[in-house]
């Protein structure tokens, strides 16, 4: 069996003294990684000058690709006009009061607050001490636990990664004692066992379950993405988000819906807890606010909660020097107005989501391919040595990272989570762009099979 060779450390233009997030460096020592040097719509180019179909958008955050000359002249002009003031003690800039307005308006209603930070992890820091300062104002400084969910990504801080439920980083780090786990609605995982109704109820009741085995009176917030990203797509069965809202509201538990990821169109409108019709007390967003062009994330505060933490008083004793930078904030505007102001969200419930969906789904006939899921403008392939199963073809999830590295070495960016493949283009690819990517992702697909001796 012939393996695809990583890139070697001669084909970058790296020294060795940068070390990667999420890496192993011992490996990386002796393969050496990629290095890109330019955009162009919906392609990366690296230091050799081959092209990629940027199947990731980014990390999630280019959502309007690389060529979005109105962002990149509102960051000129404001590193021209005022390229920093912070926003502790009363001040702020005019161009960050601007975009919270402008974010508010773009927010479901009820939410008229926002929060800046500089990325979600930041952001989903914030949301807990959010959280236990409108509790503690309430008179309830005893609900301070916080529920997350198994293989949930929150960002990378201490609070975020034990929000998180990655094992790979719990082992690395001891978590915060009062945040807690619960099972996600992963449909592919029981094929042939539970419909996926039964795994939305089990989901939801392992929820209700945590939060009385703990009290509900201990217990604050749950926090969930709509879609669970960087876990693997995971898409939940329809009676999920319901059977969890009432779970809450019963019990006096706050919703985070955590938008970094399903926020600005990604699931097919404005925000995830739309495409699932749910109210969350909280929403965290990053990313795709500017484009991935500058850091910038936060929080939207509802306003039940807005309405205590501005008439009770007291200080809220949290911020960072950053939160509200007017660079970050330019870039942001500039990227609500093309949002608001171009027809590619409509363009993407209307026309390009239909499409990717169903060209996706082309592949669910694959030999190695046992499930394709998608929503939006994101997807997802479950590989497996038989159709029909949940059989995986290699340990370590050999045949996916082989898959994976193909694409890329191929022309295609595009990611693996453990035994699948997911991918997440950006919102303005078309559709032979999108009939490239599958094209690509198809002969990567039989590359993979081939290697590991599975007929296609």
């Amino acid at each position: 069996m012939t393996i695809q060779p990583q890139a070697t450390a001669e084909n970058t233009l790296e020294s060795g003294r940068f070390l990667h997030p999420f890496t192993d460096f011992a490996q990386y020592k002796q393969t050496g990684g990629r290095t890109y040097v330019g955009g162009d719509g919906v392609y990366i180019i690296d230091h050799q000058g081959n092209r990629l179909l940027d199947g990731m958008s980014g990390l999630w955050c280019t959502n309007l690709g690389y060529s979005q000359d109105s962002i990149k002249q509102a960051i000129t002009a404001q590193l021209d006009r005022l390229p920093f003031y912070n926003s502790f003690f009363n001040c702020t800039t005019d161009i960050t009061l601007r975009l919270a307005d402008q974010l508010c308006e773009a927010l479901p209603a009820g939410f008229e607050h926002v929060f800046f930070t500089n990325s979600g992890s930041e952001a989903n820091d914030t949301n807990l001490r959010l959280v236990h300062r409108y509790f503690d104002l309430l008179g309830q400084p005893e609900k301070k636990h916080i529920i997350a969910r198994t293989n949930a990504y929150h960002g990378s801080t201490i609070a975020g990664a034990s929000l998180g439920g990655m094992k790979g980083m719990h082992e690395q780090m001891l978590g915060l004692p009062y945040v807690h786990h619960v099972e996600q609605p992963y449909t592919f995982a029981h094929l042939g066992s539970l419909s996926p109704e039964a795994v939305g109820q089990q989901a939801a009741q392992s929820l209700a379950d945590k939060i009385d085995s703990i009290g509900a009176d201990q217990v604050a917030a749950f926090i969930a993405e709509p879609i669970q990203g960087a876990g693997g797509v995971i898409i939940p069965p329809d009676n999920y988000w319901p059977l969890i809202v009432e779970i809450c509201r019963e019990r006096d538990v706050l919703i985070i819906s955590d938008e970094v990821i399903c926020g600005f169109g990604r699931t097919g409108q404005w925000w995830g807890c739309e495409t699932f019709n749910f109210e969350p007390d909280l929403i965290t967003f990053a990313k795709a606010v500017t484009n991935g062009y500058q850091p910038l994330g936060g929080v939207a505060i509802s306003d039940k909660i807005a309405a205590i933490l501005t008439t009770e008083g007291g200080e809220f004793a949290h911020g960072f020097t950053y939160s509200g930078h007017p660079v970050a904030c330019a870039a942001g505007l500039a990227t609500l107005e093309l949002y608001q102001q171009s027809s590619v969200l409509s363009d993407v419930s209307s026309t390009i989501a239909p499409y990717w969906s169903q060209a996706l789904a082309q592949l669910a006939d694959h030999a190695i391919v046992g499930e394709v899921r998608t929503q939006g403008m994101l997807g997802a392939l479950e590989l497996v040595k038989e159709s029909g199963t949940t059989d995986r073809i290699a340990p370590d999830a050999a045949a996916a990272v082989f898959c994976r590295n193909y694409a890329i070495s191929h022309g295609l960016m595009i990611r693996q989570v453990g035994d699948g493949l997911i991918l997440s283009p950006p919102l303005i690819i078309q559709t032979s762009e999108i009939d490239q990517l599958i094209m690509g992702l198809e002969q990567a697909l039989d590359a993979t099979a081939a290697a590991f001796g599975i007929a296609s």
